[in-house]
C-alpha cells in the first residue's frame, strides 16, 4: 500500500492578492497535510516553500501543476526528509553601513559561516538614511561567530556588524538609557558652556581626555566646572540655543515611546539642560550633574553626588528595578569611556559613534551618523517607522 510523502513546494513568479488562498484553496481539496511555510516578496515578486505531507497518488501534484499555469507562476517540488529540522540556537546578526556592497556583505557570511552558522533567512530593514540587514542565523559557536564578526567590523570601518542571541529577551526589551552629550545631541554641554567662558581650548582637552579614559572623569569634570565661574543666565541661556540634536534623535524616541519604552537620559553633563530636554521629548527620566549657582551666576562648583562611570551603571540597575524589569531589559547607548560600565550592564550595550577605548570594551557599535539608525539593532525597519507617520 502506497503511503503519503513530505513535499516542499516551492512556488515563484509574480505575486497578486488571493494567490495565496487559491493555493491553499489546491492543497485543501487534495487533502494536504502542511508542516510548514515560509514567504518573501521582493519587488511584487513572490518566492514561497510549504513542506506538506502527500496522501497517495498523483493528483494533487497534477493539480498543483495546472494551478501554476492557470496563476503564471512557477510551481516545482522536491520530497524531503519527514523528520522536521532540530531547531538549534539563532541568533540575529545585523549589518548596517552607508552602503553594503556584496563583498562587505560576503565577508559578513564567511564570518559566520567559518563560525559553524547557518543563515535561514535575510530581512532589509532599511535603505535610508543608511542601508541595514538582519541576518538569521542558526548553529555554530556564538562565540567563534561573534569574534568573526566583531573581526570582520574592526577591519571594514565602512559599516557596523551586531549579533544579538534570537529569542524573548531580545523582544522583551522596555528600557532605554542614553547618554547625552555627543549620543542624543551632538554637543559636550560643558564645551558649550566654557566657549561662553572664554576658555574652550583648555576645557575641550580635558574633555577629550576624560572621554578617551586617559585621566580621572570627576577630577577633569571639576577641573573644567571651575573654570565657568562666574557665567550668568544670559550666558547659560545662549548655550541653550546652541544645543543640536543628534540627526534621528527624534524618530528613535518618538519610536521607542510609541514601543512602550521608559526612557532615561543620564549624563556627565548638567541638570539644567538635562531636565529641559526630558521635559521636551516626555522623558521618564533624567540624571546629571548641577552646576552651584548663586546669585544668579555659577560658582564653579557642583552640587551632590557626581553622575560618573560607575554611577551611570548604578543608575542602569535602578532604573530598571524602578521600571520592574532586569538589566537584560535594557537598552543604553553612549559614547564615552564613562559609559561602559552602563553599556557592559545592559542587555544590549551600544557604542554610538564611539571612542576607540569604548569600542574595544562594548560588543555592539554603531559608526554611522543617525541615532534612529539603533532601531535597527532592535529589529525595527525604516518602513514600519514611516508607517507610523514618525
Amino acid at each position: 500500500m502506497a503511503s503519503s510523502q513530505v513535499i516542499l513546494l516551492r512556488v515563484s513568479g509574480p505575486d497578486r492578492p488571493g494567490l495565496f488562498a487559491a493555493l491553499l484553496g489546491v492543497l485543501t481539496t487534495g487533502g494536504a497535510h502542511i508542516q510548514d511555510v515560509e514567504q518573501v516578496v521582493i519587488r511584487r515578486q513572490l518566492t514561497l516553500g510549504i513542506v506538506m505531507e502527500v496522501p497517495p497518488g498523483q493528483d494533487l501534484l497534477k493539480d498543483l501543476l495546472l494551478f501554476g499555469w492557470e496563476q503564471r507562476v512557477t510551481v516545482e517540488f522536491d520530497v524531503v526528509d519527514p523528520t522536521p529540522s532540530a531547531h538549534m540556537g539563532a541568533y540575529a546578526v545585523t549589518v548596517l553601513g552607508q552602503e553594503l556592497t556584496p563583498a562587505m556583505l560576503a565577508t559578513t557570511a564567511t564570518a559566520i559561516a567559518e563560525g559553524g552558522g547557518n543563515i535561514n533567512r535575510i530581512v532589509r530593514l532599511s535603505r535610508y538614511p543608511i542601508y541595514s540587514y538582519e541576518l538569521l542565523v542558526e548553529g555554530g559557536d556564538a562565540d567563534a561567530i561573534r569574534r568573526n564578526l566583531l573581526s570582520v567590523a574592526g577591519a571594514n570601518p565602512e559599516f557596523d556588524v551586531a549579533i544579538q542571541r534570537e529569542g524573548l529577551a531580545r523582544r522583551a526589551k522596555r528600557v532605554a538609557m542614553l547618554d547625552v552629550d555627543s549620543t542624543l545631541i551632538q554637543d559636550e554641554m560643558i564645551d558649550l558652556l566654557a566657549a561662553e567662558a572664554g576658555c574652550r581650548e583648555v576645557c575641550q582637552k580635558l574633555t577629550d581626555q576624560a572621554m578617551r579614559g586617559e585621566i580621572d572623569f570627576e577630577t577633569a569634570l571639576r577641573d573644567r566646572v571651575r573654570l565657568l565661574a562666574g557665567l550668568d543666565e544670559a550666558a547659560l541661556e545662549r548655550v541653550w540655543d546652541q544645543v543640536t540634536l543628534t540627526p534621528g534623535a527624534r524618530t528613535f524616541l518618538t519610536t521607542l515611546q510609541r514601543l512602550g519604552f521608559a526612557i532615561a537620559i543620564v549624563s556627565g553633563g548638567f541638570t539644567r539642560f538635562c531636565n529641559r530636554l526630558k521635559q521636551n521629548f516626555d522623558l521618564d527620566y533624567a540624571f546629571a550633574n548641577t552646576l552651584e549657582m548663586v546669585d544668579g551666576k555659577l560658582t564653579g562648583n557642583l552640587e551632590g553626588p557626581i553622575v560618573d562611570r560607575s554611577r551611570k551603571a548604578e543608575i542602569l540597575h535602578e532604573v530598571a528595578a524602578a521600571e520592574g524589569v532586569s538589566s537584560e531589559q535594557v537598552v543604553a547607548v553612549g559614547d564615552g569611556a564613562n559609559d561602559i560600565d552602563m553599556l557592559t550592564a545592559a542587555g544590549l550595550g551600544i557604542a554610538f559613534n564611539a571612542k576607540p577605548k569604548v569600542r574595544q570594551e562594548v560588543e555592539t557599535a554603531v559608526s554611522v551618523p543617525y541615532l534612529d539608525a539603533v532601531l535597527f539593532l532592535l529589529g525595527v525597519s525604516r518602513e514600519e517607522v514611516e508607517a507610523e507617520g514618525i
